[in-house]
């Protein structure tokens, strides 16, 4: 849900009744979690969890009802806005039939929010078409320390597969969390639990019941995994008699890439249009890797647009016909994807769309096949010996395969989002699909080097060029900031940057360059200030020749920690060239450092020659998720970087 959503929602509120009415009463099974005694927990905790449960009923004609009831007693006032209730549904398979909160505030004082009170929204106010709406409920601006806000809400469910989730807890801690799986006479459940021992269902006779009592909270710390990566979870499938009507369940990952491929190959038609488009991108492109490329550029700038009609029956997994898509010049990530494979069929390039999760390389869950844990679409394009990529992955049934995303606007052929690579994803390839791991890229291939060049005078003022050269990721998440913005906002954003280090510099110059088919961009910038060196007793100059700062340093600064550091791949390589000022030596530097471990390497150097000062600093750091018993080597290897980066030079008068 969008802050604009919130925003919106917030005014609708304004026109409703804003008084606790004197004949509103909460439900007795609110009164009964109000009175739960809370544990004392940290002085940053802002709410805790009294009850959160959700019943699923299923019918013998596959029909379900869910039922979820939810209570929250806030600690603090950061903590007011989790009184917040929202039920998602979608409006071609699902039906809301009851969506009630109540508030019962710290002075005995109950508010029933339902009728009015309740809104009825879009889910993303940015699409132009979603069956993805909410019943929504906000009580931020009534709730005080000490409220509990609870709701409960009944949905109708017509499912297309018999497979759920269930989170007991997010981020705050949980006094009791319940999931219960009512089935037909006949029918059958199993489950797998994450993050947790194995959590067995308490069963009788055809009902399930998996439960969790008084969980810590889980803290944010960065560099961590996922929320959902850390918080207990339990996966279910359940099963009919054979024959029964409804959903679906899956035995395997093969049958979820037959289940696909049986949606989106239909999909995938050529025709003589999409064939001379093909032929028309690929005309100057003499090798198999540059075909791939000029198709995947041009399916790239195609306009992201979402419609989905009739989700809830699979068409949230179907693309539409790759015509359609070549005509209209917009679509989704499942319909660039199919387009692209389409083009490529027409050139003899065989490809498969790869469904996977976007946003978290940990979210998929091998234990448990199903399509419901992916929500994004790239391609697997079959390669040939002659093209060579750090993203080609070798398959035991399909072969060499290009891991491609069509949607991402900033990352070219041969490269893959940051977020994306290392997870597993399913390549839909009907029998000869399987869920295979992504390629995760060496750090040289995410790599920004920078030259800067400084001029130091004798009164501590320096005029100074910095010349960035960005490749791979790095130039991805340069280039998705340098179009997000207006060319004086990026300019305003570069000289924030550098005044943030270097106190009352006057920027002169800003000039991206933007190189997206060869995956590269670079920005010069020049700037000028005063007094960056201080003078002392008017012979000594001290600085630190580490002018700017590299924009993603890590500070892990906690003592302890509770979850692991996850790590990306990149690396970093600077030369500081640093003219001296006439009339002045160098009388105290720095000792060089190297730092070499599992998960990274650190470097310096100091040298003086020919007038000059030149620093350099290497580092590398290898993708990975490391455990909470490293946290100590990592925290002190990042600690060592930066004290290295804030030692400083000593200069004298001759």
């Amino acid at each position: 849900m969008t802050r604009t959503t919130l925003t919106l929602i917030a005014l609708v509120f304004l026109c409703a009744v804003p008084a606790f009415a004197a004949g509103d009463d909460a439900p007795s099974w609110l009164k009964e979690a109000a009175m739960m005694p809370v544990p004392a927990y940290a002085r940053d905790i802002p709410a805790v969890v009294l009850r959160d449960e959700q019943e699923v009923r299923v019918d013998p004609s596959g029909r379900i009802t869910v039922t979820t009831t939810k209570a929250i007693r806030i600690l603090l006032r950061e903590g007011r806005d989790e009184a917040t209730m929202v039920v998602p549904y979608l409006t071609g398979t699902e039906k809301v039939k009851e969506a009630r909160a109540w508030l019962i505030r710290s002075d005995g004082k109950v508010k029933k929010y339902d009728g009015n009170l309740v809104a009825d929204v879009i889910s993303s106010p940015d699409d132009i078409y979603d069956e993805q709406r909410a019943k929504m409920a906000l009580a931020e601006d009534d709730a005080d320390v000490g409220s509990v806000f609870g709701f409960q809400s009944v949905t109708e469910v017509l499912p297309l597969l018999y497979q759920d989730s269930w989170n007991f807890q997010d981020h705050l801690p949980t006094l009791f969390s319940r999931y219960t799986l009512v089935l037909p006479s006949g029918w059958q459940a199993n489950s797998v639990t994450f993050n947790h021992d194995k959590i067995e269902p308490a069963v009788s006779g055809s009902s399930y019941s998996w439960q969790l009592q008084n969980l810590p909270p889980i803290p944010f710390e960065p560099r961590s995994p996922s929320m959902r990566g850390m918080a207990p979870q339990v996966y279910v499938s359940y099963a009919p008699p054979t024959g029964a009507p409804g959903g679906r369940t899956f035995a395997s990952w093969t049958e979820v890439s037959r289940f696909l491929s049986e949606i989106h190959d239909p999909q995938s038609v050529l025709d003589d249009r999409i064939a001379s488009k093909a032929q028309e991108l690929t005309t100057n492109a003499k090798t198999e890797l540059e075909k791939i490329q000029a198709i995947g550029r041009y399916v790239q700038n195609l306009q992201y647009i979402s419609i989905d009609i009739g989700v809830g029956y699979g068409n949230g997994w179907r693309p539409h016909m790759a015509s359609q898509v070549l005509a209209k010049a917009y679509g989704d990530c499942k319909d660039k994807a199919n387009l692209m494979r389409t083009m490529l069929k027409s050139l003899k390039i065989t490809a498969y769309p790869v469904v996977i999760f976007s946003g978290d390389p940990t979210y998929v869950r091998e234990a448990w096949p199903s399509p419901g844990q992916f929500n994004h679409c790239i391609i697997a394009v079959k390669v040939s010996d002659e093209t060579q990529s750090p993203t080609i992955i070798s398959d035991p049934k399909l072969g060499r395969l290009l891991i491609f995303d069509a949607t991402s606007e900033s990352t070219p052929v041969g490269d893959l989002p940051d977020h994306e690579q290392g997870s597993l994803a399913l390549i839909v390839a009907s029998e000869g699909g399987s869920l295979t791991r992504m390629p995760v890229l060496p750090p040289e291939s995410s790599n920004l080097d920078r030259q800067t060049y400084v001029a130091l005078e004798r009164d501590g003022s320096i005029t100074a060029t910095i010349q960035e050269r960005f490749n791979g990721q790095e130039a991805a998440a340069a280039r998705r900031e340098f179009k997000g913005l207006s060319a004086p906002e990026f300019a305003k954003r570069i000289e924030g940057w550098v005044a943030n280090f270097v106190t009352g510099a006057v920027v002169s110059k800003v000039e991206p360059m933007d190189s997206q088919a060869d995956g590269k961009f670079a920005l010069n910038v020049t700037f000028t200030a005063g007094r960056y060196a201080q003078l002392m007793q008017d012979r000594l100059l001290v600085f630190n020749p580490a002018i700017v700062a590299r924009t993603d340093a890590l500070a892990l600064t906690a003592a302890k920690r509770t979850a692991p550091v996850v790590l990306r791949a990149r690396s970093f390589s600077e030369s500081v060239k640093i003219k001296l000022p006439a009339g002045f030596d160098v009388d105290e530097m720095p000792d060089a450092v190297k730092l070499e471990t599992a998960f990274g390497t650190y470097a310096t150097t100091y040298t003086v020659a020919d007038g000059h000062l030149v620093f350099t600093r290497k580092f590398t750091q290898q993708a990975g998720t490391y455990p909470v018993e490293q946290y100590e080597k990592v925290r002190s290897f990042f600690a060592s970087i930066r004290s290295a980066e804030q030692s400083s030079v000593v200069l004298a008068k001759k």
